[in-house]
């Protein structure tokens, strides 16, 4: 019976490791992105239990199949060595600059929690210049009524469908739009900020449908709106951050799409893993809440903030402009080019 078990357990995470080199958006494929490191450390301890004590009553069968699981771990630790130290940084670390720089929190509130007191602790601990809050309702919006009076600029979408947004500033915000890029009930912003030292920046604040069943099927929308705000962020000449809960992780193949074709950087990149979520459940954790820079910054600090009652940890940022461009960013080809048009368009033509 343990034999059987094994051969299972292994030649499900055989398929698991694989399967999301299947270009399909359904929920069942893309679901498999998420857990690499839990995919590598469950395959370890399967190549373990193959090799010992029982690998040589098996003989030949128990190092092929670690032969096959070994495979997967080396496929598996090069998807996730990026996300660590061992990794070469996109952006480089620089000492932060009140006037140059801009210090932001974002955090998937989780809509039916009512744990309000824990994020104005944070918010005051952190006095941040820029706050973005998704699945905000009214009551939420109430809920943090106690920092508005240190953000007087605030941007209130409360909404009940856990798409709702809430963004708070002490910054001037000299341009904003509003916008329902792939959805109708999924509003996103578009805001240009004043710095201190008077430079202008962009920022896209979004939080686009999960692939999950019984709401979304397919992760045509969730790519198609990332996508579509890379591409947007590509166009503007102005330096810019695309933040927010994107509900898929850094390492996805839709996530290196992005990079590519916005020509944008992952601060995780050569520093860690920074998981937001699940943030009551350890064992299955990944990083969903990003935020992502254009070439003009550097990276002062990056940090995930303590729990809040929400299945998602906060995250916060300290970016600054820099005189020079040393980031190293990610191109993409002509193929990769036409098929980030190419979802962003499924993506559109499926909301139609």
């Amino acid at each position: 019976m343990g034999y059987i078990l094994l051969r299972v357990f292994s030649a499900f995470f055989i398929f698991a490791t694989f399967f999301p080199l299947v270009k399909l958006d359904y929920w069942w494929v893309r679901i498999f992105d998420y857990p690499r490191l839990q995919k590598f450390i469950f395959i370890l301890i399967m190549i373990a239990l193959w090799l010992a004590p029982f690998g040589s009553a098996i003989g030949l069968e128990a190092y092929i199949w670690s032969g096959l699981l070994g495979i997967c771990a080396i496929y598996l630790i090069g998807k996730v060595v990026p996300f660590t130290i061992l990794g070469k940084k996109m952006i480089e670390t620089v000492p932060y600059s009140e006037e140059a720089g801009i210090h932001i929190l974002v955090g998937n509130v989780y809509q039916y929690n009512t744990n309000y007191h824990k994020v104005v602790s944070l918010v005051q601990s952190e006095n941040p210049d820029l706050i973005f809050f998704v699945e905000t309702d009214k009551a939420w919006e109430n809920g943090l009524s106690d920092i508005e009076k240190d953000y007087p600029t605030q941007i209130k979408l409360p909404m009940d469908n856990t798409y709702g947004l809430l963004l708070y500033t002490r910054m001037e915000i000299v341009r904003q739009e509003i916008n329902y890029l792939i959805d109708e009930e999924v509003p996103s912003l578009e805001i240009d900020v004043k710095l201190r030292n008077g430079e202008i920046i962009t920022i896209y604040a979004i939080h686009p449908t999960p692939p999950v069943p019984g709401e979304n099927e397919t992760s045509t929308e969730r790519d198609a709106e990332i996508l579509l705000v890379g591409k947007k962020s590509k166009e503007n000449t102005k330096p810019s951050l695309v933040i927010g809960d994107l509900n898929d992780v850094a390492w996805s193949y839709t996530s290196k799409l992005f990079l590519k074709n916005s020509e944008m950087a992952d601060p995780r990149r050569g520093r860690g893993l920074f998981n937001t979520f699940h943030a009551k459940v350890p064992l299955f954790r990944w990083p969903l809440d990003h935020i992502f820079l254009s070439k003009h910054f550097g990276l002062a600090s990056l940090q995930v903030q303590k729990a809040i009652g929400s299945d998602h940890f906060p995250i916060s940022i300290k970016a600054v402009l820099t005189p020079t461009d040393n980031t190293d960013t990610i191109k993409a080809n002509g193929d990769e080019k036409q098929e980030a048009q190419e979802k962003i368009s499924r993506g559109l033509d499926e909301e139609d």
